[in-house]
């Protein structure tokens, strides 16, 4: 308690700092979440998505960030073995914010799209599970991290699969493409609406307090999804087109509708995103903040201070502007070839799977469950159009991204005790 007392100014500034470096990783690794198939079906340049996704993501981070965090991240720890030594828990969300952000560094770097929960989740295992007690973690959290692995990429995948190919039989592999774009492509935007204002009101409005009920949240997704594909149909229409030009031409038409259709998809993810994920960045730092302020107290549910949220905002977007390039064109071009209507497919599948997951209560990685969905459009066109050494080494990364997390917290937190002791 005494370090606290004595430290605890200069422990909230590390605490800022890593909090930073934390927030700078997602925005250099999990931003290609949203803007990665925008870039590799050329829908996007790689800057015009960046301007794009820094927008987005500040707007999420900051308007959507979340006026209250929970203290403890996901409830993967249990917060009242540290009652009796605050300090500790002090030392190891600082240490954890430090591990998750450099093994995300490293990662980004290496240009392989890693979990940044799961990520600040190993860390914090790590700290919590041998630096103070075993006991001190909640297990049974950590099998259903284990198990998404498995069940988010599937999932994605699967919708993924059931979209494109959807598409390419109502479309794509009929005699009158263009025809049949100005049919089915508003059914598209329909349910691209629908998904996209539930990925909203799921992940982005509920954290500025607008928590709607479920049936109201599913109302109003409709009728936005109504509104978007009226809206639609009506641009669509008024599209003029050369119907005697060639098949190829036509195939190229529609591909710029889809176009159109990802970027507005893009837009959506990176807003929900940045409202969502900047909690990895700012609850363990709100957490230590809320301890040093309430000398040693610590809270199930700590207010956040009014400098952490645009923190938390600035991080992401320099991390997406200096790094993000890298993971961007890992999942954009390394793992499959992807058109717009193939990466419009990943990114609704992807959004789809965000949904069904906050229904169901599953833990879920955007980064997995977007990969999942550009291999299963891949998987559409067969396995050859796979990259499988990049996939390979982007399922080596999901797996030793939480003992890697969990192995530098270990030692970043031995480190802080020994320095403060």
């Amino acid at each position: 308690m005494d370090i606290l007392i004595s430290n605890g100014s200069l422990l909230v500034m590390i605490a800022a700092f890593v909090g930073f470096f934390m927030a700078w990783g997602i925005g250099a690794n999990d931003v290609a979440n949203a803007m990665g198939t925008s870039v590799g079906s050329k829908a996007l340049t790689i800057k015009q998505a960046i301007i794009i996704a820094m927008i987005f993501e500040f707007a999420g981070a900051y308007l959507a960030g979340g006026e209250v965090t929970s203290t403890i991240r996901k409830g993967i720890i249990d917060a009242g073995a540290f009652v009796d030594m605050p300090e500790l828990l002090v030392f190891g969300m600082i240490s954890a914010l430090l591990a998750a952000a450099t093994w995300l560094l490293i990662a980004s770097y290496l240009g392989w799209p890693v979990s940044t929960t799961h990520s600040i989740v190993g860390a914090i295992i790590g700290f919590a599970a041998i630096g103070v007690s075993m006991d001190t973690v909640v297990w049974g959290k950590v099998g259903g991290i284990v198990g998404s692995w498995i069940i988010t990429p599937l999932i994605s995948g699967v919708i993924a699969f059931i979209i494109f190919n959807s598409a390419q039989k109502l479309i794509f592999d009929t005699e009158k493409p263009l025809e049949q774009a100005r049919r089915w492509v508003p059914f598209y935007m329909f349910l691209a609406g629908f998904v996209l204002s539930l990925v909203t009101i799921k992940k982005g409005l509920k954290h500025i307090g607008l928590d709607i009920p479920a049936v109201d949240g599913y109302l109003y997704a409709i009728a936005v999804a109504a509104l978007v594909a009226f809206i639609g149909k009506i641009f669509i229409g008024r599209l003029n087109f050369d119907e005697k030009a060639d098949k190829n031409t036509h195939y190229a038409n529609v591909e710029k509708v889809f176009a159109i259709l990802m970027i507005v998809t893009a837009c959506c993810m990176a807003f929900a995103h940045g409202s969502n994920d900047v909690a990895n960045a700012i609850g363990p730092l709100a957490a230590v903040v809320s301890i040093v302020d309430n000398e040693g107290q610590i809270a199930a549910k700590s207010a956040i201070a009014w400098w952490i949220l645009p923190l938390g905002g600035f991080g992401i977007v320099a991390g997406l502007a200096i790094f993000g390039h890298k993971v961007i064109a890992t999942i954009g071009k390394g793992i499959t070839h992807l058109t717009p209507s193939r990466g419009f497919a990943a990114e609704l599948a992807a959004a789809c799977t965000v949904v069904i997951a906050s229904g169901t209560g599953l833990p879920i990685s955007t980064t997995q469950t977007l990969v999942g969905a550009v291999l299963g459009v891949g998987m559409a066109r067969g396995i050859a159009a796979i990259n499988m050494s990049v996939v390979r080494n982007i399922v080596v990364s999901w797996v030793i991204t939480l003992p890697v997390g969990a192995g530098l917290s270990i030692i970043f937190f031995w480190i802080m005790s020994a320095s403060f002791s």
